[in-house]
């Protein structure tokens, strides 16, 4: 079974959880901004169909 040689740092491992929050976020908003963008019917980067009866 294969073990780690020495401990990661904590500046290490923060460094990684932040850059992971961070893209968590980005994408989280760009998720936001698309689904208020199509309940506005403004978008124009996403094709969708409305069924209207």
């Amino acid at each position: 079974m294969a073990v780690p040689k020495k401990r990661t740092s904590k500046a290490k491992k923060n460094s990684r959880k932040a850059t992971w929050k961070r893209k968590a976020n980005a994408t989280g908003q760009k998720a936001l901004a698309l689904a208020k963008s199509v309940l506005k019917g403004q978008t124009t980067s996403f094709i969708y169909t409305l069924d209207e009866e």
